[in-house]
């Protein structure tokens, strides 16, 4: 019988998904993307060399892995062909290995154009987005207007929504943003030289894997962002355009949720965040100033640098109940070595009543205050280390108490970016 797992990020993203998913994958027959865009950034570290992802799943690296890309995400024809360029040149074998939904809604420039038309004429209430297009995409698709990739191959179809949806689009970039507009002819070529290069990868993906399934092969099931950023669950409006929780890979990719057997949430040992929005453990001195530089929190995808601050457990047990967690994994655990203390903050402190569930949206989050466990830091080494017996106690003593506010196992720990240095004291995943 096959089993499945979902890996998902549980804070605001940038956890270090990649990483396990590309860890975990030589245990399963493929990799599953279910949601978001080339807005993702997923850094991979294979004996020293990185890579970074945006589109294609983490397990490509894995030269027998087949690759899929679920119909829940939206797809740059233009980004895909790039990141899968970027990966021939550096000696990755694709052909054959990735296979797009023909249900995937199609980025077009003009999606860009607006995303970041948009961003501008907010100031300093701007959402924080990465300017790609993920957004407007997913509104034309909600929308019932937008393109799809099995749009690619009908020239006279494609030609014919294309317009429609332009003169949408440039309606809103000359009228309501001041923007140029853009040349639908243009736009169309585009597209078809891309539907040239795609066509052998597109298939139906929910009917793959449901027959792959049926032979009883195992899965597993990669998430983009992370849950605190759900466009339902997360601290709206500061969030990201799709639904990016456990729940998600099934609508993601076509495949029942009695399929998904463990869900596995990634979290730093600390949390940052991306972006505006409102962080309860946020810290503003040189201890974030020490995690952000150590940790070298800066954004895999836009370069810009990462909010930084304390663990909060509040906003875990959120994420834990949002995503029906099985276990977690802990990374960047280095990163606070070294530290004399260090906090979790363990409740929220909110119109003088305390919480120990954070709450859903930006402004009931934005009122409240942390509420802090201290605990003694670690003057040895975590660095690189592989064995939990290794650890500092100290170390071992602050994972515990994770553990033990949130509600949920620690079931891996990584102990820096690349594949070797992990810890995993649960191998259960996929039996």
């Amino acid at each position: 019988m096959a089993k499945n797992v979902v890996v998902v990020g549980t804070q605001w993203g940038d956890e270090g998904k990649g990483k396990i998913v590309d860890l975990l994958t030589d245990r399963v027959s493929g990799v599953v993307r279910f949601q978001g865009g080339h807005n993702a950034g997923h850094t991979l570290v294979i004996k020293g060399k990185k890579t970074v992802l945006h589109l294609i799943p983490s397990g490509i690296l894995r030269s027998d892995i087949r690759c899929y890309i679920g119909n829940g995400v939206v797809v740059s024809p233009s980004a895909l062909i790039e990141e899968m360029d970027m990966l021939k040149s550096a000696g990755v074998p694709i052909d054959g290995r990735i296979v797009v939904s023909e249900s995937c809604p199609i980025i077009l420039p003009s999606h860009i154009a607006i995303d970041q038309a948009r961003e501008i004429s907010k100031g300093d209430a701007k959402i924080g987005t990465t300017g790609r297009g993920i957004g407007p995409a997913y509104e034309d698709k909600v929308a019932r207007r937008g393109l799809r990739i099995r749009d690619l191959f009908d020239e006279p179809l494609l030609k014919e929504k294309l317009a429609s949806l332009l003169d949408y689009h440039n309606f809103l970039l000359e009228k309501l943003y001041d923007v140029d507009p853009l040349s639908p002819s243009h736009v169309l070529d585009k597209l078809i030289d891309a539907a040239q290069v795609l066509k052998p990868m597109i298939g139906d993906v929910s009917k793959l894997i449901n027959e792959e399934l049926k032979l009883g092969n195992n899965f597993l099931f990669e998430g983009a962002q992370g849950a605190l950023l759900d466009i339902d669950h997360g601290t709206y409006p500061f969030v990201t355009s799709s639904n990016c929780i456990a729940g998600a890979a099934s609508l993601g990719s076509g495949v029942g949720p009695r399929a998904l057997d463990y869900i596995l949430g990634i979290t730093k040992a600390y949390t940052t965040r991306v972006g505006s929005g409102p962080f309860p453990t946020e810290l503003h001195d040189g201890v974030g100033a020490h995690i952000a530089k150590t940790g070298a929190e800066f954004g895999a995808t836009t370069g810009r640098p990462r909010r930084c601050g304390w663990f909060d457990a509040v906003a875990m047990r959120r994420s834990a109940e949002i995503n029906g967690l099985s276990g977690l994994c802990i990374t960047k655990l280095d990163v606070l070595d070294g530290l004399d203390e260090i906090n979790i903050c363990v409740g929220y402190r909110t119109n003088d009543s305390i919480v120990e569930l954070s709450p859903s949206g930006a402004d009931a989050l934005s009122l409240c205050e942390p509420i802090y466990e201290k605990l003694p830091g670690w003057a040895g080494s975590t660095a690189g280390v592989t064995s939990w017996g290794k650890l500092p106690q100290n170390a071992k003593d602050y994972m515990r108490q994770i553990e033990d506010v949130v509600g949920v196992p620690i079931d891996i720990v990584s102990t820096g970016p690349d594949r070797d240095e992990t810890i995993i004291l649960n191998q259960t995943f996929f039996q």
